[in-house]
């Protein structure tokens, strides 16, 4: 069903792999030097008291430590931001019931800065386990957690609502389970662009990281030892060595995570690809090294017989369209409940939340209205500027494995890197120019947020087949007519996604872009994201409430006017098999 597949195969060749004794012996020292890594990091969840500060050195020796501890945040943050994207997003791709609840949720959701729900979840937590770190390590894994998972739902929402329909159609005939759907037809077609938006997610957890590990409410400091915070004190220390030392830490973590994880993923996920053509596929050398061993083989064995379904036969008519109806109304039980009480939660969520609306002023909801609409203009601004770069490029990219394979982890780096450390100087760079910081947040949104859709049109231009590039070629077609005859159709699906999940990262970044710190010196100019920025210092939640809700108003009406059509058009008219 899925072409190309044997090019990229994982299957190790038969008989013993040259130098797999010692490939597995290194394989056991790396996971038993994780494991005993993690050990001690949840030994320390029951060591360290959260209303003691902590310190923080700046002596490049405990980076390692920290980077360690900042990865590992991350990557728990991953797993379960996979878990809840491969739930929510086919709850709201089967359920059409569902779906015009979880979409415009997902929509809010992505869109609600962290600030909006961070100070209520960190004494929350705190307050639950008050006699360990346990709470503050939950709240940083949540808040990294927010930061990476809406960009993955959207991602696989939008691929299992643009599955090829020949695809849909022979596992229909054939009798395929739902079990056999969902890992034969639906996840290998998701996969090239889940793995894309996987790095992205990832690299949009590290944003907030200072704000995250080094939180302060209310001259309460709930500090957590990582890299985040190590970068948080150097700069409050004006320290440029520590400094220095922090972002090399942060470049050789991104390329360490690249180099074993992202790269290996990538080339894996080529054997997804829905084409039957010889093709350019990326490699990996970890990928090649894991292929060696006997020992990461027979797991991959292992999970590839779990998988594989047993051989299916065509099935008549009448047995196929009752198979369907059975599912049907069994899948329509199932997500009945829990939409129930979703919406029981979040009718309870509203009438609290009334209540702190109450005592908003009316001069405070008229500065929200001003604020909204300046900080609306700045964002659509920040993605047009965004898309006229991205689309080329990652165009570019996407259809060139060797550019991919030069350029991925520079994008990574690029991409990952705290933007909000960056903002001080690009603040001060433009006031040198004469233009205030109105103007120059849209520069620092731009930062914030052009990565979303440079990914997304990476991976759409990776999926478009290589023998329809091979038939443009034949036929002459190029410039303008190749772009919007072949490329703009392929990856218009993913552009889209891009746009939504690029919007909902203008809106967080427009706090800090808004309201910025140099030198101890507050700089901040009229915007949504600046009231709330001023409203957590003032300890004024019912004013951060009534910017949140506004903002979730704006998302809504957004997501009901313009990306629900542009969705219902990547379906319909741009569908690389319509």
């Amino acid at each position: 069903m899925w072409g190309g597949a044997q090019v990229a195969s994982g299957t190790a060749p038969k008989g013993t792999p040259i130098g797999s004794l010692w490939i597995d012996a290194v394989l056991l020292v790396g996971v038993f030097g994780l494991a005993y890594g993690l050990y001690i990091e949840t030994h320390n969840l029951h060591t360290l008291v959260p209303h003691h500060a902590v310190e923080i050195s700046l002596s490049p020796w405990y980076l390692p430590w920290y980077t360690f501890q900042s990865l590992s945040r991350g990557l728990i943050a991953y797993v379960l931001s996979l878990l809840f994207t491969l739930g929510y997003a086919y709850w709201a791709a089967k359920d059409q019931r569902a779906e015009r609840v979880l979409i415009p949720l997902l929509d809010i959701l992505q869109s609600i800065p962290v600030l909006g729900f961070l100070p209520g979840l960190v004494l929350f937590l705190v307050a639950l386990f008050p006699k360990t770190n346990t709470g503050l390590e939950i709240a940083a894994i949540v808040m990294i957690f927010t930061g990476q998972v809406w960009n993955m739902t959207f991602s696989l929402y939008r691929s299992l609502r643009t599955v090829p329909r020949e695809q849909a159609e022979a596992a229909t005939i054939f009798g395929f389970s739902l079990w056999q759907r969902v890992t034969k037809v639906e996840l290998p077609f998701a996969t090239l662009g889940l793995v894309w938006n996987s790095m992205m997610s990832m690299a949009g957890g590290w944003f907030y990281l200072m704000i995250i590990e080094a939180f302060q409410l209310r001259n309460q400091d709930f500090r957590l030892p990582g890299l985040g915070s190590y970068m948080s004190v150097a700069c409050d220390r004006h320290d440029n060595l520590a400094k220095f030392f922090g972002i090399v830490a942060m470049i050789t973590m991104i390329v360490f995570l690249d180099q074993l994880l992202w790269r290996p993923l990538v080339a894996w996920a080529q054997k997804f690809r829905v084409e039957d053509g010889a093709q350019e596929v990326a490699h990996s050398w970890f990928l090649d090294f894991l292929r060696r061993s006997r020992l990461a083989c027979q797991v991959g064995d292992t999970c590839s017989r779990i998988l594989q379904p047993t051989a299916s036969r065509p099935a008549p008519g009448p047995v196929v369209a009752a198979r369907i109806k059975s599912v049907r109304t069994v899948n329509a039980w199932l997500s009945l409940m829990p939409l129930v009480v979703l919406i029981g939660v979040m009718c309870w969520g509203t009438f609290e939340l009334g209540n702190m609306l109450r005592h908003v002023s009316r001069a405070e909801w008229g500065q929200i209205a001003v604020g909204t609409g300046l900080t609306s203009a700045r964002v659509v601004i920040a993605i047009i500027l965004g898309t006229l770069w991205t689309v080329p490029v990652g165009l570019a990219i996407g259809l060139s494995p060797k550019l991919s394979r030069m350029l991925q982890p520079i994008v990574q780096i690029a991409a990952s890197f705290p933007a909000p450390m960056l903002f001080p100087v690009v603040v001060g760079v433009m006031a040198l120019m004469g233009v205030k910081l109105g103007l120059s947040s849209i520069i620092l949104l731009l930062l914030s947020t052009q990565w979303y859709i440079l990914f997304n049109v990476i991976a759409g231009a990776m999926t478009i087949p290589a023998d329809l590039r091979e038939a443009a070629r034949t036929y002459g077609i190029s410039g303008w007519q190749l772009f919007k005859d072949l490329y703009l159709p392929a990856i218009f699906p993913y552009l889209v996604t891009g746009w939504v999940t690029s919007m909902g990262g203008a809106w967080n970044a427009s706090i800090v872009s808004e309201y910025t710190k140099i030198d101890d010196h507050i700089i901040f100019t009229t915007g949504l994201g600046s009231l709330m920025s001023q409203s957590v210092d003032q300890d004024n939640l019912n004013l951060l409430a009534a910017s949140v809700v506004v903002m979730s108003v704006v998302v809504v009406g957004i997501n009901r006017l313009l990306w629900k059509r542009l969705y219902r058009l990547a379906e319909t008219k741009y569908n690389i098999d319509k």
